[in-house]
């Protein structure tokens, strides 16, 4: 496509069945939370905290990841991903709303103790109580409450500000012009991947690995990082083919597309990379206080085990391994839209044998339900903001590198 026929003003508007599906779906992520809490005992209760924690965790980490792709884009001086950088810009735009609902799903599940019960009970740290626990008290300086808040807000406050600096950064670029933005862009990138990649090991140490206080594993932060890193690209590869299939963003071609599959097929290789070296480390050792983690998973939650597997190594290799698959948007969409729905199960089995009583898992009304109000939810936030500035950075100083990228 030559570059003089692209509309460098193009904005998606935000209207019709999508605008509507999406609040359809809010609606319906509201009504299973609301018959969770209403309809349910004490397990369901769990439940239904243990489903909200899990998306709005995920909801925060593809946000995150989309601030994160900006970063990596910027350090590396890519050119290639110079057209595409609205649709991560929009998705990092929206990771405030995104870090206060975690932190309200949080905040308000330590306070009804249906989340985190494993170290914030009444008695734990107390020596000569009948709740007493060596382990958790020794824990205590770090697993206590006013800490643990506090760290959640530091990191989600400190992720948010650097993703609305690099919104700023290239809106200012389409009105300015020039270099400076662009060279505020690299210098606060630079900051932010050292920043980011030392504090998302903690940040899911916290968040997911807590549940389970008595086990830990030195590699549960990088398994998280490699989750939330392939579902951001999964997901950035979905909005920018149904723009095209729209009418936006006509720019884009499959050598766009190749690049995003190689990510995902990359990415999807390190998850498993590092999953099957966290497993293997604990199988063999066979320590009873490591194994516990996989035999929970393992005797309640052997489907999602095994699913989890196949949706998340089986599928992207398999089906990305071929190069006109990856320059297909129908393949392509067809992989995301599986690792997307692979990563769910994977936080699934990451939280709930830790949230729910052992023998109480289900799944049904709640965890669809919540699952759509969310995805309903990041819908509506993320193409609200993709809707408000023009589809295209049209000052970047590599754009025309991307305008003419071949593979």
């Amino acid at each position: 496509m030559g570059t003089h026929n692209i509309n460098f003003s193009e904005q998606f508007e935000f209207t019709g069945k999508v605008k509507t599906l999406s609040i359809v779906g809010i609606v319906i992520g509201i009504a299973a939370v609301l018959f969770g809490f209403l309809a349910g005992d004490k397990v369901m209760h769990e439940r239904t905290f243990a489903n909200l924690l899990l998306m709005g965790y995920y909801f925060a980490c593809v946000c995150m990841s989309g601030t994160f792709f900006l970063a990596v884009q910027y350090v590396a001086q890519a050119g290639w991903s110079a057209s595409i950088l609205r649709v991560p810009q929009a998705m990092a735009k929206t990771l405030p709303i995104a870090a206060v609902i975690l932190f309200v799903i949080i905040s308000a599940g330590l306070y009804t103790h249906n989340l985190y019960h494993h170290w914030h009970a009444d008695g734990l740290t107390v020596e000569g109580s009948p709740n007493y626990d060596a382990i958790i008290a020794g824990k205590a300086v770090f697993l206590n409450v006013p800490f643990f808040l506090g760290r959640q807000v530091l990191f989600l406050g400190v992720y948010s500000i650097f993703s609305i600096m690099f919104v700023k950064f290239s809106y200012n670029e389409d009105l300015a012009g020039g270099l400076n933005s662009y060279r505020k862009s690299f210098k606060n990138a630079c900051i932010f991947l050292v920043i980011y990649g030392f504090t998302t090991p903690v940040f899911a140490f916290d968040t997911i690995m807590s549940l389970e206080a008595h086990w830990f594993s030195t590699m549960f932060g990088w398994y998280n990082f490699a989750a939330m890193w392939v579902s951001a690209l999964a997901t950035i590869a979905i909005i920018i083919i149904l723009l095209r299939r729209a009418g936006y963003m006509q720019w884009v071609n499959n050598s766009h597309l190749h690049n995003l599959g190689q990510f995902i097929f990359g990415f999807s290789i390190f998850w498993t990379y590092v999953w099957f070296a966290q497993f293997l480390l604990i199988y063999y050792a066979n320590m009873p206080e490591e194994t516990v983690y996989f035999y929970k998973r393992f005797e309640y939650y052997k489907f999602w085990f095994f699913l989890n597997l196949a949706m998340n190594f089986l599928a992207p290799v398999l089906l990305l391994m071929d190069r006109d698959n990856k320059r297909t948007d129908a393949k392509l969409l067809f992989v995301a839209i599986v690792v997307l729905l692979g990563h769910w199960v994977d936080y699934y089995q990451m939280i709930m044998p830790g949230a729910v009583e052992d023998g109480h898992n289900g799944f049904g009304i709640v965890e669809i339900g919540t699952a759509v109000g969310f995805v309903g939810l990041f819908t509506f936030t993320v193409l609200s903001a993709l809707s408000k500035k023009p589809l295209i950075a049209k000052n970047h100083p590599l754009l025309q590198e991307s305008l003419h990228h071949q593979l």
